[in-house]
């Protein structure tokens, strides 16, 4: 059996997707299964069952012996949630007590770090292990994935096979009930719908102009293709990058979205709110070596233009899932 957490959000969703596609049946999905928009993202997926999430851990000590693999994928992501004792509850106990128990029961653990460990970049975007303890992550999200992340390293007992991936700026289907934590492009898309033109944050910096802010967008079919390579080929245990490697600005981003919905670009700009200005990041790009010599990784990934095609058109535009 293969367990999946947050597995009606986002990432997930695309997850039990991708498995199911691979011939992965015997799959149980672990969520809170509170809001009906998050479980449309299961609709259509085969799985064996369902475990909420706060009684998973119990779950888990009890039925280990029939466990193939854990994909902790659910988190608290929100970035402009400021308790940090939130996300000490939902990120960092949590995983350690999940990892605990794979480690103890000798299962396989896959867990979803992020980019935002990095905070402004001050030290580069490499993910190599003596690197990752001097991070100064922005947030208390990024915080509560930098917390983990360092403790996993400092362990002794640990999983017999696991990895850590730091998800740079994932976007794609099935992240509709995410409201302000959704991708520029879903954004995008929703605002040329209600208005016709789309509005990016201005930059506040005086080295970049107006929607020259970069990221590292990854689009989520290549993320779970990730995951089942993982699964499948078992690669050295390690924290891995988990972008493109290439930057790309949001100007690009929000231009690709308007030709694929074969509209002229009607972009203007705003203040960035200010309760994350202080805390934005203006640039990020995954150092992607890793992943592709040691992980052995070779599969292009989605062009940003041919990402966007594909997300708009083939999802977007009809609020269609994956």
């Amino acid at each position: 059996m293969i367990i999946i957490t947050g597995a009606a959000g986002f990432i997930g969703s695309c997850l039990v997707h991708r498995l199911n596609d691979a011939g992965h049946r015997d799959i149980l999905v672990v969520d809170e299964f509170s809001r009906p928009d998050k479980m449309r993202n299961l609709d259509g997926k085969t799985f064996r069952g369902q475990v909420h999430r706060s009684e998973f851990l119990p779950w888990l000590k009890h039925n280990h012996a029939d466990v193939d693999a854990v994909f902790h994928i659910g988190a608290r992501t929100d970035t402009t949630e400021m308790s940090v004792a939130i996300f000490d509850e939902l990120n960092l106990n949590y995983s350690k007590a999940l990892w605990t128990l794979c480690s103890d029961a000798r299962i396989p653990f896959f867990y979803a770090s992020s980019a935002a460990t990095y905070g402004l970049g001050e030290l580069g975007y490499t993910d190599d292990h003596a690197l990752i303890p001097s991070l100064k992550p922005l947030n208390p999200y990024g915080q509560s994935k930098q917390d983990f992340d360092v403790w996993a390293l400092t362990q002794e007992a640990a999983p017999p096979v696991w990895a850590g991936f730091k998800f740079f700026n994932v976007y794609g289907p099935n992240e509709y009930h995410k409201g302000r934590m959704a991708s520029v492009i879903f954004h995008t898309a929703r605002q040329i719908k209600a208005t016709g033109g789309m509005k990016l944050f201005r930059s506040h910096r005086p080295d970049y102009r107006d929607g020259e802010q970069s990221r590292d967008f990854i689009y989520v079919k290549d993320v779970v293709d990730v995951l089942l390579h993982f699964l499948e080929k078992r690669p050295p245990n390690a924290i891995y990058n988990l972008g493109t490697g290439k930057a790309r600005s949001f100007l690009d981003l929000a231009s690709g979205t308007f030709r694929a919905l074969r509209l002229e670009p009607n972009i203007s700009f705003i203040d960035t709110p200010a309760d994350i200005r202080d805390t934005y990041q203006y640039f990020t790009e995954a150092d992607m070596t890793k992943l592709r010599t040691l992980a052995g990784y070779q599969a292009p990934f989605f062009g940003l233009e041919t990402g966007i095609e594909d997300y708009v058109t083939g999802y977007l535009r009809d609020e269609r899932i994956w």
